[in-house]
């Protein structure tokens, strides 16, 4: 299934910025220095919200159980402007309050 709404999916600046890309943030900064290596940083934040964007319309959704509103993970393969690729899983909500998917987080998938 797709991400209800999927086209109207909202990504905060500062969630990028102050959390997944930031070194300083004190759970952010692990996630950081992922992305980093894939090439995103929060000068380039725009970079990471177009991806992550992309694959939302792009791949399907799996809901996962939430007391705080409908939640999704996607997962599926970015490629930074780096040239580097992995797989990521990003987490969106759908709740009462707005038609619009918010970002929630993304972090690699782990290999097994």
């Amino acid at each position: 299934m797709k991400l209800p709404n999927a086209e109207h999916a909202e990504i905060s600046p500062e969630k990028l910025r102050g959390y997944l890309l930031s070194a300083e943030h004190p759970i952010g900064r692990f996630k950081a220095r992922f992305f980093r290596a894939l090439g995103y940083t929060p000068e380039n934040w725009e970079r990471l919200a177009s991806d992550l964007l992309s694959a939302v319309q792009m791949l399907d959704a799996e809901p996962i159980p939430s007391p705080y509103g409908e939640k999704f993970r996607i997962t599926g393969r970015l490629t930074g402007p780096s040239g580097r690729s992995a797989e990521v899983i990003s987490v969106w909500i759908c709740t009462q309050s707005s038609d619009a998917p918010r970002f929630v987080t993304a972090y690699p998938l782990e290999q097994k």
